[in-house]
């Protein structure tokens, strides 16, 4: 069992795996944190798309507290964090700050008939980067 299990989530269908499997290995006294990364188009402040991010988080926060209500009934402890930067770098340096002995994440399908055109997926650059086990679901 794992005492803490990062999900890094973008709330389609294939992070409810990500989820399920979390759900089954997390220690029962451990904890599982959902983490959401926001990245801008722009790096630097733009005010023109305040708006724009502020309506994301919204829906963000909303998409999450569905998933943390899920887990309310397990006997491990689960938060969630939603963040701006970079997805695969901040998914890192998250498990890192946190002490996270396990990242959960879905991972999609690579198609080989489009070669080099997507294998270099946020999954496949957080397997390499992570500071810990990551668990790929497909």
């Amino acid at each position: 069992m794992f005492r803490h299990v990062l999900v890094p989530l973008d709330f389609t269908e294939q992070n409810r795996e990500a989820v399920a499997v979390a759900r089954r290995i997390a220690a029962a006294d451990g904890t599982v944190t959902l983490l959401h990364v926001i990245e801008r188009i722009d790096e630097e402040a733009d005010t023109e798309l305040d708006t724009f991010y502020a309506r994301l988080e919204e829906r963000s926060g909303e998409r999450m507290a569905a998933v943390l209500g899920e887990l309310a009934s397990e006997p491990f402890a689960s938060h969630s964090r939603i963040v701006y930067g970079r997805r695969a770098q901040t998914i890192v340096e998250c498990a890192r700050d946190l002490g996270c002995d396990l990242i959960v994440m879905s991972s999609r399908r690579i198609d080989f008939e489009r070669p080099g055109s997507d294998w270099i997926s946020i999954s496949h650059k957080v397997a390499i980067l992570a500071p810990c086990p990551i668990l790929l679901v497909k």
